[in-house]
């Protein structure tokens, strides 16, 4: 009877009753087993240092359930995450040798877990490693670097970190460094000096993925001007619906279909909305605009859980990306885009980012440049 009613409902143009709740669960969750979650910024390794634990990930096992944390296994299987960007943040109030040092340890905290937990991550450098990964069960894990100052204007030392694994680095963090601009501190450069410009054609030869969440519009534009490969913005918000330093303006969401990037949608209440209490109807909501203005094509998620004190509403922990996917059907998109928000475009950002390095690397050996020698006072 049910069937005949929503027949007759159709055809007498009378809207139907919407999805239940459970059913629209369902269908996330169906998706998440076919489709990688790939979220683009987990602190856990920060986490870890806050936990005054002296790095000793045995003492903070997330094998278990650990409720004064965001990320554990059990939640991170709950919450059907298929692949994870760590951060291996450090604040940029430290500088020079000691930003190193810092993000060397956080890259080998990286590293344990993968020695730690075989059964459930595998470190991956490609695209192609994070489709066989999450086929076999676990989850591909990359290491994402969050702040310029981390490699002290170096080029070799971004070519080091590199080759311990980083695929993706966030040019800034809060604050300025030498050569390129933060979306929270005063201009000082303008965007990119012409040894920013050098990094980034670096990391395009490298392979590395160029994140600007955290820069400044100008740094932003900047950076699509020079990279020969697509940017990200690892977790990022739509500035149009919340005016806010770390998140992206139109114009530049507008630039994101000829570069191929993507912003990675974030749940930092902050960000999401002026009241700073947030939902997960806000995160939709974010998401929804930045595939209106930029396409279908150009969105993700990265929550940035274990990097904030405040979650949204409904989006308690990494047990909850189901309940984000279900809204996003309630709101009537298509499987097809779920499935490239889930992980299909940073997929495919990947891959471009590769066909760019391999290109590169046949046509010029790696940089030389300082940035004595290119931002001449």
């Amino acid at each position: 009877m049910r069937t005949i009613g929503l027949v007759l409902a159709l055809l007498l143009g009378v809207a139907t009753v919407a999805p239940a709740q459970g059913d629209l669960l369902a269908r996330a969750r169906a998706l998440h087993r076919e489709t990688p979650l790939i979220d683009g910024h987990n602190d856990y390794p920060w986490a870890l240092r806050e936990a005054k634990v002296d790095l000793d990930i045995d003492r903070l096992d997330i094998r278990v359930p650990q409720p004064t944390i965001h990320t554990d296994i059990p939640r991170l299987r709950a919450g059907g995450v298929g692949g994870q960007f760590w951060s291996v943040y450090v604040p940029a109030t430290l500088q020079g040798p000691a930003a190193v040092l810092a993000t060397l340890e956080q890259i080998d905290i990286v590293h344990r877990m993968m020695r730690k937990y075989p059964d459930t991550f595998e470190l991956a450098a490609t695209a192609a490693d994070v489709e066989r990964i999450f086929k076999a069960g676990r989850i591909a894990s990359l290491i994402g670097m969050e702040g310029g100052h981390s490699i002290d204007s170096s080029l070799g030392t971004l070519r080091m970190f590199h080759g311990l694994g980083a695929r993706y680095m966030t040019l800034t963090h809060g604050t300025n460094i030498p050569w390129a601009d933060s979306g929270t501190d005063k201009p000082a450069a303008n965007g990119l000096t012409p040894f920013g410009e050098e990094v980034v054609r670096e990391m395009n030869r490298l392979g590395m993925l160029v994140d600007l969440s955290h820069t400044s519009p100008d740094t932003m534009a900047d950076a699509i001007r020079v990279s020969a490969a697509p940017v990200i913005f690892s977790h990022s918000d739509a500035r149009a619906l919340n005016d806010h330093g770390r998140n992206v303006p139109d114009d530049i969401l507008r630039q994101l279909p000829k570069n191929g990037g993507l912003v990675m949608v974030t749940f930092v209440p902050g960000f999401l909305t002026r009241e700073g209490k947030a939902t997960l109807a806000d995160v939709a909501s974010h998401m929804d605009h930045i595939r209106k203005v930029a396409g279908a094509d150009h969105v993700g998620i990265g929550g940035d859980f274990d990097g904030i004190t405040q979650v949204p509403a409904g989006l308690e922990d990494v047990s909850t990306y189901p309940a984000l996917t279900a809204e996003l059907l309630r709101r009537g998109w298509p499987d097809a885009d779920v499935r490239k928000a889930l992980g299909q475009n940073i997929l495919r950002v990947m891959r471009q980012a590769e066909a760019v390095a391999a290109k590169l690397q046949k046509q010029r050996q790696p940089s030389t440049a300082t940035i004595a020698s290119l931002d001449k006072k």
